[in-house]
């Protein structure tokens, strides 16, 4: 009783700090949709805006198999053991992902593997920052503006350490099985602390696993081999919703992940991959996966569309966002825009930091991610994506840093706060401004106000609807909650 009792209630403070950071049926998979108007050349264009060229992608994906693999796939191969995680939290009755098996019984966020020496462990899965409920509906594909990365998950590692020697030995199958899954959580740890509940370090994430790993075998190696930015550059971001991948040109917010789409999606497989032999298995599985998320369509709005509103709605549309942002309806366009930086002004540290020309550019660009048949590649910019706005209504908050809570805060910046607080609560929905409802504060007074003026959390920037009367951004809103 006391080694169960020791396993409780220290295993659950490790569990929620190192992998917390948050239908009944398998989603229906419609047919897979070609990219929106894939451009064949770079094109310069007016107010420091440049069309990315398409990038050729695998063709013949499976959206059932890639569906599977993302929900039941081992493409994180290290984790926790089985048998603690069930004790700590006993089973789980939602089954929101419609899984059979031992995985029916555990969270959406995480999956239940054998490793390859017969262990059977918990791993976390790609839900834990791409699914989340909204107005009480679970959205696969939502990108989660829920995760809380705001304490170094590394901090609780020799806990867990001590806990799994204490139950299963050092020289056991189960900490082999856990060890590499240790070592990536304590190499990315320090460096993807967020100032506020609900940012994401993604981004940082794939700089931090690339340092420690060689880039031609991709062996594991405990001293970084390249330089890593400094944890204070941290820059945030919001998860961006899995279906807009299928009308891009590029990968990311700056526009950086040109070619093959897949070998950036598996990149998060750096956590606990051995070698270039387990990543080629897994790469195997993702144009299945990628077939899968171009088939995720976005939800309709579930509130109520003032539809008086629509027509001079779509007109100012049409004058003021088409130019960057498309299309929509019967004939949908996305012109596949960068915008600079010093046009669109908002925060400009995710670009800085991450994607202008540092040790991880040349590290991916020299790796095996870039090599063979369909080779992924990094592409430096000075801007952002001006991304489609399919299903907008749902993707709060706005900018590519989460800074802006609602549609109408974006299309006028004087509603901007510099201090604001969210409850977190996935049904607390603004549906007259279009967004998270929040409070306004004074200051920063803990980890769930977020703080504008911290260097890449700041709210600048997107001041093209600032010209806009009144009327015309109600009506503009109303016509946003419709595409």
């Amino acid at each position: 009783m006391k080694k169960i009792h020791f396993i409780q209630i220290v295993f659950s403070l490790v569990l929620l700090v190192i992998l917390v950071n948050s239908c009944k049926k398998d989603p229906v998979v419609p047919p897979v949709v070609p990219p929106i108007n894939p451009p064949d050349t770079m094109v310069v264009l007016p107010n420091g805006a440049t069309e990315i060229p398409a990038s050729i992608q695998r063709q013949g994906g499976d959206p059932a198999a890639g569906w599977d693999y993302l929900v039941n796939g081992n493409y994180v191969s290290s984790g926790i053991p089985y048998d603690i995680y069930t004790t700590v939290y006993g089973s789980n009755s939602d089954n929101l992902l419609g899984r059979t098996g031992d995985n029916a019984g555990i969270s959406h966020e995480f999956t239940s593997i054998l490793h390859e020496n017969g262990a059977k462990i918990v791993t976390p899965n790609c839900m834990q920052c791409h699914a989340q409920h909204i107005n009480g509906e679970f959205v696969v594909g939502l990108g989660n503006s829920t995760v809380d990365f705001t304490t170094d998950q590394s901090s609780l590692i020799p806990i867990l350490d001590q806990l799994i020697n204490f139950t299963y030995g050092s020289n056991s199958d189960e900490w082999d099985a856990y060890e590499q899954f240790r070592d990536g959580i304590e190499a990315t740890g320090p460096h993807l602390i967020t100032e506020t509940v609900g940012a994401n370090t993604a981004d940082m994430i794939g700089a931090v696993l690339a340092s420690h790993r060689h880039p031609s075998d991709l062996t594991w190696s405990d001293v970084p081999l390249v330089p890593i930015p400094p944890s204070s550059s941290t820059a945030p971001t919001d998860v961006p919703a899995w279906w807009l991948l299928k009308k891009k040109n590029a990968m990311f917010y700056a526009g950086v992940g040109r070619g093959d789409f897949s070998k950036f999606l598996m990149a998060s497989s750096l956590l606990t991959m051995t070698d270039t032999s387990e990543a080629k298995e897994i790469d195997s599985h993702f144009p299945d996966v990628l077939a899968y998320i171009n088939s995720i369509e976005p939800p309709a709005y579930n509130g109520t569309i003032n539809t008086a509103l629509l027509e001079q709605g779509k007109t100012v549309f049409g004058t003021t966002c088409s130019r960057c942002h498309g299309t929509y309806g019967d004939t949908e366009t996305y012109p596949n825009l960068l915008v600079d930086v010093s046009e669109v002004e908002t925060d400009p540290l995710l670009l800085t930091v991450n994607f202008s020309g540092n040790a991880f550019i040349d590290w991916y660009n020299n790796s095996w991610f870039n090599s063979g048949e369909s080779p992924g590649q990094l592409v430096t910019g000075t801007g952002y994506v001006a991304p489609p706005l399919d299903g907008v209504w749902a993707t709060a908050p706005y900018l590519h840093n989460g800074s802006v809570l609602t549609l109408m805060d974006l299309l006028d910046s004087s509603r901007r706060p510099t201090y604001f607080k969210r409850s977190f609560d996935t049904n607390d929905y603004d549906h007259v401004n279009v967004g998270w409802n929040y409070t306004v504060e004074t200051s920063k007074t803990d980890k769930q106000v977020y703080d504008t003026t911290t260097p890449g959390y700041n709210n600048t920037g997107h001041y093209y609807g600032d010209a806009l009367s009144q009327s015309d951004r109600l009506a503009l809103i109303e016509y946003l909650k419709t595409i």
